[in-house]
């Protein structure tokens, strides 16, 4: 975990990926290229079954299946309930049932710092990317300012084409965005507020807001930030 590498290559190591086979030989390639413990593409769907492309060990991967973890464990609970990646201090592991999965977890070679990225799908799927390491809060803190952007577009990658890949979890339709509505929908993800994004695109905030429930309609979002948070993981924005 030295100095800031190039992800580049990862990038389009994704791009080139066929199957999903392609997307474990780039996970274990990123943890490698980062110098971290582990990385983790999980998916969780609303029946309860799972997907993983993970580097943790299959013995821990095998126990949480058993165990159904997903169903305690405050990183899934927590990022449910979030857009923005967040670093695991800032979930809630006070509860007893917590404390013993986080203890389990490390015994079986998890590592004490995480950073999760979730990401929400087509039809309301609902997935997560995490980097995970065994370090000081000082060296992790430093890890996440310096690849936290990075890893939320590789997130995204990983999303988009583990969804490729597993037809049976696209939508049966995608409707696309409008020019306009990309560039309003991107300006919004980049954090401009709406006069802001009106006034980079030469046009009214009636205007704008007709693109934007536009594309929240086309992309069965609930809110603006849900709407953003869909386009993202298919890839109809890149920020």
């Amino acid at each position: 975990m030295g100095g800031k590498v190039d992800l580049e290559p990862i990038l389009e190591e994704l791009d080139a990926a066929s199957a999903l086979d392609g997307l474990e030989q780039t996970n274990r390639r990123l943890r490698d290229t980062l110098g971290i413990d582990h990385i983790v593409y999980h998916w969780v769907d609303s029946a309860g079954d799972q997907y993983g492309c993970t580097t943790y060990p299959q013995s821990w991967v095998d126990r949480y299946l058993t165990q159904n973890y997903h169903r305690i464990d405050p990183v899934i609970l927590g990022c449910f309930q979030r857009f923005h990646p967040v670093d695991w201090k800032r979930l809630d592991w006070s509860g007893k049932a917590a404390k013993a999965f986080l203890k389990d977890a490390m015994e079986h070679g998890v590592g004490n710092q995480g950073f999760s990225i979730p990401i929400r799908g087509p039809n309301g799927q609902f997935a997560l990317f995490t980097v995970n390491n065994s370090c000081d809060d000082s060296t992790w803190s430093d890890f996440t300012a310096t690849y936290s952007r990075d890893l939320i577009l590789i997130a995204h990658y990983f999303n988009r084409k583990a969804l490729e890949f597993e037809a049976n979890r696209q939508p049966e339709f995608s409707r696309t965005l409008s020019p306009r509505e990309v560039d309003a929908m991107t300006l919004l993800a980049l954090g401009y507020n709406r006069a802001q994004v009106a006034h980079s695109l030469s046009i009214s905030e009636h205007t704008l807001r007709v693109y934007i429930e536009s594309a929240r309609f086309k992309l069965g979002a609930l809110n603006t930030t849900h709407a953003i948070a869909t386009a993202m993981s298919r890839g109809l924005i890149v920020v």
